[in-house]
Order: structure tokens, then sequence, then C-alpha cells
């Protein structure tokens, strides 16, 4: 096992076991590799102003050992010191490596698999509007950090990370979970907030948005049937619609995603 595996291990999920319905309590792990969270200590009496990382605002949390910033690492990120600006002024954390591990899939669907021309403009414009909505800023609420499982006895079939080769080729990495779950399965918030964007994308299929504020944004994929809209308030383990294989899918299941600060983090962290 690599050194950098064996300081930061897979989550306690794994492919082929079962989501669990408990949650954790607080706020996630401190895990600060790409696709993870940091959890930087700053003040431990007054609340900082504004703290940015990569020109987004960061989500700010206090215990009894004073706050802290939880930052959202994109999968990209270099390994090594990373620069948070609080206040103005600048602070330090480091990014460890971290190898994840590497999944190969067979698409028989040529233009699901290398779409070109007209497809790629529509892509690159859905891409466009659903990085929008990860850096929403709707809600004004504190949001809860240990999310509700959005399918019951989802079984883990894509874990997070994954460097993905589809027919041989390098593909962007898997930037959510995969829960398999029969077609027609509700689909549930993972916590109250606003819906910012529905659509029917050529890769996600149908998907749902929910900012839950302080940048916490969860993304829901493949879905069969869409129950909200846009501006919708939702709460906590409300039905969203069902489980589908809507777009690039080769099965009936959900992809969750969870982005914090703009960036695509492990859901497990908050599940």
């Amino acid at each position: 096992m690599p050194p950098d595996r064996a300081r930061f291990p897979l989550p306690a999920l794994a492919a082929g076991l079962l989501l669990a319905g408990a949650a954790q309590a607080g706020p996630p792990p401190d895990r600060p590799i790409p696709g993870g969270v940091a959890r930087v200590e700053l003040a431990a009496d007054e609340r900082p102003g504004k703290v940015r990382y990569e020109g987004e605002e960061v989500l700010l949390r206090t215990d009894e050992g004073g706050w802290q910033a939880l930052v959202g690492i994109d999968l990209e990120a270099e390994p090594g010191p990373h620069t948070l600006v609080v206040d103005g002024e600048r602070r330090s954390f480091t990014v460890e490596p971290f190898e994840y591990e590497t999944q190969r899939l067979t698409i028989d669907e040529e233009a699901m698999a290398s779409p070109s021309g007209d497809t790629l403009e529509r892509i690159r414009a859905e891409q466009r509007e659903i990085r929008a909505a990860y850096r929403s800023r709707a809600v004004a609420a504190e949001p809860r950090l240990d999310l509700h499982a959005p399918v019951d006895d989802g079984q883990v079939s894509g874990p997070f990370g994954l460097r993905r080769y589809i027919n041989g080729e390098p593909r962007s990495p898997h930037s959510g979970l995969d829960l398999a779950a029969p077609a027609g399965t509700p689909v549930e918030a993972a916590a109250a907030g606003e819906v910012v964007e529905t659509g029917d994308y050529y890769f996600n299929g149908k998907t749902v948005l929910i900012d839950h504020g302080a940048g916490l944004v969860t993304m829901y994929c493949h879905m069969d049937e869409i129950a909200v809209a846009s501006g919708d308030r939702v709460a906590r383990g409300e039905a969203i619609g069902t489980v589908g294989a809507t777009g690039r899918a080769t099965g009936a299941h959900l992809h969750l995603s969870v982005i914090l600060n703009g960036n695509p983090v492990d859901p497990e962290l908050f599940l």
C-alpha cells in the first residue's frame, strides 16, 4: 500500500457495500487531499470576516476550540502548499498527495463515448450552466453538514475519485458517488435548501442541483423523473424525483455530487 493511501485511507464505504442510514454528527473529517476537505484552524474567539480560497468564499464553523474554515479541494489540485485569504491576509495549508483507483468502462454507443460536432457545443454549454450552479449563493442559512442519504439501501457502485478510462481513452475523474438502486426508487434531498437548477443534460441526464447555503451544493444525476423546479424550497429528506438511467449511464443508479466552495468533494465525508 503506498504511503499516501495509508495516511488517507478510503472512507468506510466501498464499491459493493450498502449506504448505511446512520449519519455522522458534526463536520466532515479533516482530509486535505485532492477531492477532500481541509479543516483549517482560524481565530479562537472572534468570527473571521471573509475567508476565500481560489477566489471563492469558504464555509466557516465554530466549536469549543474556535473557528475553522472547511475548504473543498478540487480533484485536480496539485499537492503542496495552498493559500487561504483570511480578511485580506494569506494563510497557508498543505494538500497531501493521494492516489485514487482506476476504472475502465466500455460504452458501445459511440456518440456517448466520444461525442463530436454540435454535441460538443451542447456539452460545453451545459457544463457552463452546471458550474454556475456549483457556485450558487442563493441560500443564506448555515447548512447541516451531516447529509441525509438520498436513496434507501443504495449500493455504492462507483466510488468518488475514480480515474476513468472509457473505451480505453482517459476521461475526467469521477466527481461523485454512484448509488445503484432500481429505476423508480425515490430520490430525497440530502439537506434543506433551494433548487437552483434542473436540466436534462447530455452526460448527466435528468439532473437537480440544490443550494444548501454557505457554498454547500448537492447534485443528483441520471434521474428518471424530476419532481421539483428551479426556485423550489425543499426539506431534508423530501422527494425530488426518482432513480433512472438517463444520460451516459450503464444502468439505473443515482450519481450524487457534493460541492463545497465550487469544488466537487467526496460525498462519503458528509454521509
